[in-house]
């Protein structure tokens, strides 16, 4: 019983003045669960997807696990895709969110896309540019030539598109927007950075450096993620880059090397210029290539285009 005249108030008047129970504080905010859980419970979604994708690997491809052959990366990538959209295109549903607030709006904007696409060459190709006149490349004749050359290209491309989309969309799509809404976009970013480097420490034939230098890169992603407004430019950059190491220079990809590339490059000489096993990400002149794409967004896209909503 609560007498007249008492300090304390009634459950009714604590319910009045907005107080709540510190349990459910610490799992919602005013109007949805915190930026925290949210995101823990899209990890926990993606996980389990990547889980059950291990299955249908094995179904669709056997044990054949050796190798990093073209149709094992495309069936491998495109369930990666599933598993990092699924669970976002379900909580977007929950949170009442349109889906271009997580970073990739369903119609790619041709203009940022293509501007990636051709920056991201530009600056794999200017990096090979360094390694040569470091004396650390040989590039070679060509492998293929003519309609052979242009499939190759072209089925690399749309590979690497695809890889583009998913590590982006995963690391820097709705994972980031979510963390930022909790801690800011900045912290956010770096974190996310962090974690995308240290994963490539899996790859066979990576090393700290070759890691520092792709968590650098993600950083460059993410400023233009915050200058553009969306991961398309992000995408075509990664993608470009991408092809231009693996198919069409041939050289190691963060410690991995695939096969049916345009040429055969071999490293001479010392690992802080060539990246040695690591490739091109490996060497210490991927950190002046960084800072000039870097600039070049800057310049591209002067001003802020990210929103937190």
């Amino acid at each position: 019983m609560y007498e007249s005249g008492s300090n304390q108030e009634s459950p009714a008047t604590r319910s009045m003045t907005g107080t709540r129970h510190p349990i459910p504080a610490l799992f919602t905010s005013d109007r949805e669960l915190r930026s925290g859980w949210r995101l823990l419970l899209y990890i926990l979604a993606v996980v389990f997807l990547v889980w059950c994708r291990h299955f249908v690997l094995r179904a669709l491809l056997g044990h054949a696990a050796g190798g990093e052959t073209y149709g094992r990366l495309l069936v491998e990538e495109t369930t990666l895709l599933i598993a990092a959209v699924l669970p976002a295109v379900v909580a977007a549903r929950l949170e009442g969110r349109p889906w271009r607030t997580y970073g990739l709006p369903p119609r790619p904007e041709g203009s940022r896309l293509a501007v990636g696409l051709v920056l991201g060459f530009a600056a794999i190709s200017l990096l090979m540019l360094l390694i040569y006149v470091f004396h650390g490349v040989h590039v070679g004749s060509a492998m293929v030539h003519g309609s052979t050359a242009l499939g190759y290209a072209a089925a690399w491309g749309i590979l690497f598109l695809l890889v583009g989309i998913v590590e982006e969309f995963l690391f820097r799509g709705y994972s980031l927007y979510t963390l930022a809404t909790g801690v800011g976009f900045w912290p956010a970013g770096v974190l996310l950075c962090s974690v995308f480097g240290g994963l490539h420490l899996l790859n066979g034939g990576e090393d700290w450096l070759g890691a520092l230098a792709t968590a650098i890169n993600a950083l460059v992603f993410v400023f233009s993620l915050w200058r553009t407004g969306n991961l398309w430019f992000a995408v075509g950059l990664h993608a470009s880059w991408d092809w231009g190491e693996s198919f069409f220079y041939g050289v190691p990809d963060s410690g991995l090397k695939f096969v049916g590339t345009l040429f055969d490059s071999r490293f001479e000489g010392s690992k802080w210029v060539t990246g040695g096993t690591v490739g091109p990400e490996g060497s210490l002149l991927v950190f002046v290539v960084s800072a000039l794409v870097l600039l070049a967004i800057h310049l591209l896209y002067p001003k802020r285009q990210w929103q937190a909503e």
